[in-house]
C-alpha cells in the first residue's frame, strides 16, 4: 500500500478492538455500488474518503464505502437491495436488523450497515441524510440548507459525490489523520470562493480556534 497517501496502521490496538467487535469490512467499490443501485428511484450519492477521492484522484485507503440516501428513502432502499444485503440499524453502536418484522431504523438517522449475511463482511455504511422540503441538510449544520444539485456533482461514471469542501467541513469535527490527508489534498484545488466557504462553515461550526482555521 506504499502508493497510497493514506493507509491505517494495522497494528493500531484500536483498530483491532474494532474488528474484534464489529467484524470486518470488505467495502464495495463506487463502481460496484453503482450496479447494485442500478434503477434505484429516489436519489443517492456517495460522501467521505471515496467522495475526496473522486475529486482529487488522490488514492488512498478505505475503510467503507458511504452511501447516502434521504431518511424517507430507507423503504425504497430495502426493496432496492432485498436479497442482496441484509440491512442493520447501527445507532452508536447498537445494532438491529432491519428487515419486514423491524422495519424502522432505531433511530431516523441511525446509520445502515449492509452484508450478505452474518458470515460475510461489511460491505456498505450508509449515513442516512436529513432532508427538508426535498433539500439536503448538512447533519453538521441545520442551517446549512441546500438543493441536491448545489450539495453534489456527478463524476465522469455516473456516479454523484458530495462536494469536497462540504466533505471536509463534516471531516473537521474528528480531524482524524486521513482527514488531515483529505485536507492537504483538496485544498490547493479549491477555488477562493470554495476555500472561503469552508474557513467560514468551520468557524462557525466548530468555533474561532479550529485547528484547520489557520490552513484556510
Amino acid at each position: 500500500m506504499t502508493d497510497l497517501a493514506w493507509a491505517p496502521d494495522p497494528d493500531d490496538p484500536e483498530e483491532r478492538r474494532f474488528l474484534d467487535v464489529y467484524g470486518a469490512w470488505d467495502p464495495l467499490t463506487p463502481t460496484e455500488l453503482a450496479e447494485v443501485m442500478a434503477g434505484f428511484p429516489e436519489p443517492w450519492w456517495v460522501v467521505g474518503g471515496h467522495a475526496v477521492e473522486a475529486f482529487t484522484g488522490v488514492r488512498r485507503f478505505h475503510e467503507d464505502i458511504d452511501l447516502v440516501v434521504f431518511a424517507d428513502a430507507l423503504p425504497a432502499l430495502r426493496e432496492q437491495l432485498r436479497g442482496v444485503f441484509h440491512l442493520w440499524s447501527n445507532d452508536g453502536g447498537t445494532f438491529r436488523v432491519i428487515d419486514d418484522r423491524t422495519p424502522e431504523p432505531l433511530h431516523p438517522l441511525a446509520q445502515v450497515w449492509m452484508r450478505e449475511n452474518a458470515r460475510s463482511p461489511w460491505r456498505v455504511d450508509c449515513p442516512v441524510n436529513p432532508v427538508r422540503d426535498g433539500r439536503w441538510v448538512s447533519k453538521r449544520d441545520d442551517d446549512l440548507v441546500l438543493d441536491l444539485d448545489e450539495a453534489t456533482w456527478v463524476a465522469d461514471a455516473g456516479v454523484r459525490y458530495l462536494r469536497p469542501e462540504l466533505v471536509l467541513h463534516y471531516k473537521a469535527r474528528q480531524v482524524r489523520p486521513k482527514d488531515e490527508v483529505d485536507l492537504d489534498h483538496v485544498l490547493p484545488l479549491l477555488d477562493d470562493d470554495r476555500r472561503a466557504w469552508l474557513r467560514a462553515a468551520v468557524r462557525r461550526t466548530y468555533g474561532d480556534d479550529h485547528v484547520w482555521l489557520p490552513r484556510l
